[in-house]
């Protein structure tokens, strides 16, 4: 079967229902997509198929009809998406590993809802859980991505 990913047209030979997570991670070698939990409850898979941030643990690679885009595809480090760009300005991240699918569904949030308030910041993310806390500084990177995408 054919999944473009990252802009890719990739040939792939899987079983339909192999999760599109593992496809990403041990089949593309795309490993920025974090293995959480693997029922849906920890966002760390967090990608967007057609720009819908969807949980890549819980979505079967044969059920994929649109464009994937992982982390890796978002920005690059000399051109970082705005989230990205926050992201390291609010200083986010501590241990790390959620923040890939924390950046995805902030990304697809934006994409939404251009200037979101703190409740729709929190609703958005109330699938992805950060073990070291830093929602405070999440719902601050959030805005702060908002207002650049804002400037242009």
């Amino acid at each position: 079967m054919k999944l473009t990913v990252n802009g890719t047209e990739h040939e792939i030979d899987v079983e339909p229902e192999m999760p599109l997570l593992w496809v990403l991670r041990d089949v593309l070698g795309l490993t920025g997509t974090k293995y959480g939990c693997g029922i849906a409850q920890c966002g760390a898979c967090t990608v967007h198929v057609d720009g819908v941030a969807v949980q890549s643990c819980q979505v079967a690679v044969g059920d994929v009809a649109g464009a994937v885009t992982t982390i890796e595809g978002l920005g690059t480090p000399q051109a970082p998406h705005p989230v990205q760009a926050a992201w390291i300005e609010h200083q986010v991240a501590q241990c790390g590993y959620c923040q890939s699918g924390q950046i995805m569904t902030a990304a697809a949030l934006l994409a939404e809802t251009p200037t979101p308030d703190d409740r729709q910041i929190d609703d958005a993310f109330w699938g992805n859980l950060c073990r070291c806390g830093t929602y405070p500084r999440i719902r601050a990177a959030v805005s702060a991505a908002a207002r650049k995408l804002q400037e242009g």
